[in-house]
């Protein structure tokens, strides 16, 4: 029998990316996946996907668009996640991103405001409203999104660095204040990975280049080393791990972090 069937997991950010990748790994374990983003469009092809690798015919996909900066959208996917037992065992909050990118000095305050808004506030209000029905169902775990970005510098990426940190701090938070109520809380922490979003650096260069001789291990990252990770945070074999960052990045993380000076310069 899968591990994981009969547990029930939301992703968010889950229509693309890691998030699909890892959507898909708990459902050919057996779990039923709610994923949830922005863009119907994506979210429709993204199920037909995860229900192609799933365990069985019976593992439950489906999609709720949802921005997770916005509080009602959350609680309605939560909810639909928990359905139709008021259940809710898993939480991948992977939804983030970078809306700056630039010096300090200068910095469009806007987009710096919106990157922290998207990554720090999006994931506590996944937490909050994840982590009230898993409580009442007597636990749960959580596996929050960050970074290298959160403890190495990534120059011309302030609000994107201090997102990721300010996740971090959050999952310690969480993780204290949950622990109690049977709920695991840890974070990812992803170096270069091969997806859509950063094309444009593993597709070669300079920045490609830079990242690569700060990792032990130099390779990009793949979507399923992520998801394996991700994996074994939520499910049994960790059941005694909690407010733990895993780095996944090659060991890029006991090097220094990224130059993005590199992609303005000649």
């Amino acid at each position: 029998m899968p591990v994981l069937e009969g547990k029930a997991a939301l992703v968010t950010g889950g229509g693309s990316g890691i998030g699909l990748g890892t959507a898909k790994v708990l459902a050919a374990d057996g779990c039923d996946v709610t994923i949830a983003a922005r863009t119907e469009e994506r979210l429709k092809a993204a199920v037909d996907e995860i229900r192609a690798a799933a365990a069985h015919p019976d593992v439950r996909v489906q999609y709720a668009v949802c921005d997770v900066t916005v509080e009602d959208d959350v609680r309605a996917a939560v909810a639909l996640a928990a359905e139709p037992n008021d259940a809710l065992d898993i939480l991948f909050a992977c939804a983030g991103g970078a809306l700056h990118l630039g010096p300090i000095v200068g910095a469009d305050v806007a987009a710096w405001r919106a990157t922290i808004d998207l990554n720090i506030v999006g994931t506590m209000l996944c937490i909050k409203h994840a982590a009230a029905v898993m409580a009442a169902g007597g636990g749960g775990a959580i596996v929050a999104m960050s970074s290298i970005a959160g403890h190495s510098t990534h120059r011309l990426m302030s609000a994107y660095c201090t997102g990721k940190a300010g996740i971090e701090m959050l999952v310690k938070v969480a993780a204290d204040e949950l622990g109690g109520q049977g709920i695991r809380v840890n974070a990812v922490q992803p170096g270069l990975v091969a997806t859509d979003l950063v094309a444009a650096i593993t597709v070669g260069g300079t920045l490609l280049d830079d990242y690569l001789e700060q990792m032990p291990v130099a390779r990009v990252g793949q979507v399923d080393d992520i998801a394996a990770a991700v994996r074994f945070l939520v499910g049994p074999e960790s059941s005694w791990i909690t407010g733990e960052m895993l780095a996944v990045d090659g060991g890029h993380h006991i090097r220094r972090g990224p130059n993005y000076n590199l992609l303005f310069e000649p």
